[in-house]
């Protein structure tokens, strides 16, 4: 096979398709890039492409036969996925530079031992990649004091529920050696990606650029519409809809600015106590709504008043968020949906759960201004007043109308990053420029 560049993102549709978006603005600027994935997803999911190369892998799913823990896949994971890359680049021809999610970092020894440039691609914020660099180098710890307020460079004070969770997990031990291990050879990479863009994480970025040779890409979703291409081509889908066309009819048949957008994301699992609350809330809002809602979900809500809403198991995120009868988005703010909202001018009330969310959510709320986030209870639930009186606050109080200002404000900033001369694009520009050069 030729390729030039070859981007291997972690096998999760919430990094498979900025990664993939990213692919996509290099063929597009005339590389030949060839994008990996593992056989069992290349066997399931439904992808949408038109420059790249789609190319599975093995990563040893197809001798599994019983459960397994986070620890054996992980290990399975690498184990298999590094034979089998290993396999593949030496057969390629051409290839220049490797692409690998920062998830990944021994792909950068495979890269290298084949006199290839590695770059790593961080699709987290920078923000939240801090923290894990600090919580790493043993310069913070989880499980946090709890009455502390932690203070770290180029970040603003972040108190403890503002930083990554893993109490939510069932294993938080291996998911923080996941997140450290980002780091272990960050200083040998060749380039160091963000999918993020500089004007909204201006400090840290400066702070980072101190001790690595960091460059921001994104939002790379609209890198995809800086080429004219359909925003609906989400490069993967693990949840392929038919109910597109009906979820736009919907919204068409609803006034401007009036209807809430409800997800949670391809992963997110919500208690049954939680599900019925948010159902509770988004009817006393009184505000028509569109929730996601995974198939393997459904159950929690059955029998609950949902005349209001329109409830489908999945729907194309960008078409919705585009609509001009969406006013604001209900998310746990997963960084590619704050990304999205952002890039969209759409407001959030944050319902932010683990991992980057709580930080994300912070950022969103404190720092950029175009979102609210929610309160949860002693026990960890967020009640149905709480979510109805959020919504209300950004669809129809003053602050929504502050909310809305700067989400505009923030979406003129990040399609600016994407444009020719912005700080994304020249980056992305630099990158083509110097693969031409290589022999």
């Amino acid at each position: 096979m030729d390729a030039e560049v070859v981007m291997i993102p972690y096998p999760a549709q919430g990094r498979i398709n900025p990664a993939a978006a990213f692919a996509e603005s290099l063929a597009l600027h005339g590389l030949r890039v060839t994008l990996t994935t593992t056989i069992s997803l290349s066997e399931t999911a439904t992808f949408h492409h038109s420059s790249i190369t789609i190319h599975p892998l093995s990563d040893g799913h197809e001798q599994v036969t019983q459960p397994e823990t986070l620890e054996a896949y992980l290990a399975r994971l690498k184990a298999n996925l590094s034979r089998s890359l290993a396999a593949f680049l030496d057969e390629c021809g051409q290839v220049k530079a490797v692409i690998y999610d920062s998830a990944m970092p021994w792909v950068l020894d495979i890269a290298h031992e084949r006199g290839l440039l590695g770059a790593t691609f961080f699709t987290q914020p920078c923000s939240v990649t801090a923290v894990y660099y600090h919580l790493g180098q043993g310069l913070l710890r989880f499980p946090h004091n709890q009455d502390s307020t932690v203070n770290l460079p180029a970040l603003p004070p972040l108190r403890p529920h503002h930083l990554p969770l893993f109490a939510h997990l069932d294993e938080p031990r291996i998911t923080l050696d996941l997140v450290a291990h980002q780091f272990d050879n960050l200083e040998r990479a060749d380039w160091i990606f963000f999918n993020s863009f500089y004007k909204l994480e201006s400090q840290v970025l400066d702070w980072m650029a101190r001790i690595w040779p960091v460059k921001t890409v994104g939002p790379t979703y609209l890198l995809l519409q800086k080429s004219k291409r359909s925003v609906s081509n989400h490069i993967i889908n693990l949840f392929e809809s038919k109910q597109d066309e009906a979820c736009q009819k919907w919204l068409d048949a609803k006034g401007s600015g009036s209807v809430v957008y409800v997800s949670f994301g391809s992963l997110a699992s919500l208690q049954k106590e939680q599900m019925e609350e948010l159902a509770h809330g988004l009817a006393m809002s009184n505000c028509p709504f569109l929730w996601v809602v995974r198939a393997s979900e459904m159950d929690k809500i059955k029998n609950l008043d949902l005349e209001k809403g329109l409830v489908v198991e999945w729907c194309h995120q960008p078409h919705v968020l585009a609509h001009s009868a969406v006013a604001c988005f209900l998310s746990h703010c997963g960084w590619n949906s704050t990304l999205e909202a952002l890039s969209h001018g759409v407001p959030l009330v944050a319902m932010a759960r683990e991992y980057d969310q709580p930080t994300n959510a912070m950022f969103v709320e404190d720092v950029w201004g175009f979102g609210i986030g929610v309160r949860a209870g002693e026990d960890g639930i967020v009640s149905r007043e709480e979510i109805a009186m959020r919504v209300k606050q950004v669809v129809e109080g003053d602050e929504g109308i502050e909310l809305k200002k700067n989400a505009s404000k923030w979406k003129s900033l990040a399609h600016e990053a994407v444009e020719q001369g912005g700080t994304s694009a020249t980056n992305i520009d630099e990158f083509v420029s110097a693969q031409r050069k290589i022999e």
